[in-house]
């Protein structure tokens, strides 16, 4: 499985587990909320909003374009971000450890 592939699927991975916790919205934000200059528009939205509709769509698009996909960190944030929910959120960070892992594996 190549790298890319390997992303895709943990991209996959993380979208179930955020739909498994009721964190995936049908609904996206407010057009305002895409507008952010902010890191992860930690001022327009949550950070599993910013997951869902801009990072995994911006991942993925650069994937379609056969772009290098650049190193990230996510994990601390979200480690973070999600702290008030522990209980119901391990898998989810343990996704996106994960995640960040395969990032700098390229």
């Amino acid at each position: 499985m190549s790298q890319t592939q390997k992303i895709v699927k943990q991209l996959e991975l993380i979208k179930l587990e955020l739909q498994n916790i009721r964190l995936w919205q049908t609904t996206p934000p407010p057009a305002a909320a895409f507008l952010s200059q902010e890191p992860f528009a930690i001022d327009t939205m949550q950070s599993h909003e910013w997951l869902q509709w801009i990072f995994i769509p911006r991942i993925l698009a650069l994937i379609d374009a056969k772009t290098n996909i650049p190193t990230f960190a996510l994990h601390p944030y979200f480690e973070e971000a999600l702290k008030e929910h522990p209980e119901n959120t391990v898998q989810l960070l343990h996704l996106i450890k994960q995640l960040d892992k395969l990032s700098t594996e390229n």
